[in-house]
């Protein structure tokens, strides 16, 4: 569970540096980026709720 969490939660800090390279080389539009960042949050609440429910 703890694990889980720990993923989920680098992912959540990861997609955002993505989704920025991503809009630099036009390969994704503003608010595509905009859903990606939103996505990220949540991936990282989500994650942070995992971890602190293994302990």
């Amino acid at each position: 569970m703890r694990a889980a969490g720990r993923c989920a939660q680098f992912f959540g800090l990861t997609l955002p540096a993505v989704a920025i390279v991503l809009e630099l080389q036009h390969v994704v539009s503003l608010g595509q980026m905009l859903v990606m960042l939103v996505a990220a949050v949540c991936c990282f609440g989500i994650g942070r709720i995992l971890e602190s429910y293994a302990s």
